[in-house]
């Protein structure tokens, strides 16, 4: 537009011949400083124009991450809004374990006292059941040592008797041992007469011989039983019947034991058992014979072992 408007004032002075060479070379002047401004205008706006176009590009950018920014700030704003109320979840549901917990914790610990106190009342409670059994043990030891010892002694005793009263054998006398006893059976052909309880000399020095053997053992408890058959008492004089015959027989053996000093009389005991005890039936010769006797029967002193039975 400059350049037209030089050109229109130049044609016109050339046209009018009246302007002078200094008004011409000071339009041209202006002119080429026209021309050099509208250069540097035209430079300056194509800067212009880049940095317009640079601008609206890092502005499309800035406005593009803008966008991002606020979605990304939404998103934030969303995730934290979830946090906060899993936040809140979590702490509600601590808060109601650390209740449960301590509750519970306190009640285990209830238990747990309880089941410690009832587990030492139990184990005291079985250290004295233990400490009595263990002398129970011990005691129930010293018992079956006492009844070995007493078993012994009695194996003992009938040996001796045996041996004393070997000469007596086949002659109706026996000795065994049987229930921790020792048992010495004499026959009436032994020692009677029919209907007498008078001893005769054969079977005293039997007798005899027995007492000997208890005068060695004074601890020894002796029970003599008299025996009849089933045969009614036919006799006449202080003789009732077979109770009272049986009873002075076994009074009569218990004299003669007597006679040895060293016979614990307070061991002694007589008893009359009659028809009512026999060996075997009465319906033979036999059977009457073996029935009619004298049972010396030996038995230990248990005094000992009654005492410990009782400590139990």
């Amino acid at each position: 537009m400059i350049k037209k408007t030089f050109l229109g004032l130049t044609l016109l002075l050339l046209a009018s011949s009246c302007v002078s060479k200094k008004i011409y070379n000071e339009l041209e002047n202006k002119l080429a400083n026209l021309q050099k401004e509208h250069a540097d205008l035209t430079n300056e706006n194509g800067e212009l124009q880049k940095a317009k176009t640079q601008l609206e590009s890092e502005k499309e950018g800035l406005t593009a991450e803008l966008n991002k920014t606020k979605s990304d700030l939404v998103k934030l704003k969303a995730d934290y809004a979830a946090a906060q109320n899993k936040y809140k979840v979590l702490q509600d549901a601590y808060a109601a374990l650390e209740k449960n917990s301590g509750e519970a914790l306190q009640t285990n610990l209830k238990k747990n006292h309880e089941l410690l106190a009832e587990l030492d009342a139990k184990s005291k409670a079985l250290a004295i059941e233990k400490e009595r059994l263990n002398k129970n043990a011990q005691r129930l030891q010293e018992l079956e040592d006492l009844i070995a010892a007493k078993e012994a002694a009695m194996k003992k005793l009938k040996d001796t008797l045996s041996k004393a009263l070997n000469g007596f054998e086949g002659k109706g006398l026996t000795v065994e041992q049987k229930n921790g006893k020792v048992y010495v059976s004499m026959e009436n052909k032994l020692l009677f007469n029919s209907g007498s309880w008078a001893v005769g000399s054969e079977g005293k020095k039997a007798v005899v011989e027995v007492a000997k053997v208890l005068g060695d053992n004074p601890d020894i408890a002796v029970l003599i039983e008299g025996h009849t058959d089933d045969d009614g008492f036919k006799g006449s004089g202080p003789i009732a019947d077979n109770w009272d015959l049986s009873t002075k027989r076994a009074t009569a053996i218990v004299a003669i034991l007597s006679e040895n000093k060293k016979v614990n009389k307070q061991n002694l005991t007589a008893a009359g058992r009659s028809e009512y005890a026999p060996l075997m039936s009465n319906a033979t010769a036999e059977g009457k014979a073996k029935n009619r006797r004298i049972e010396i029967i030996l038995t230990p002193r248990l005094d000992e072992i009654s005492k410990m039975l009782n400590e139990f």
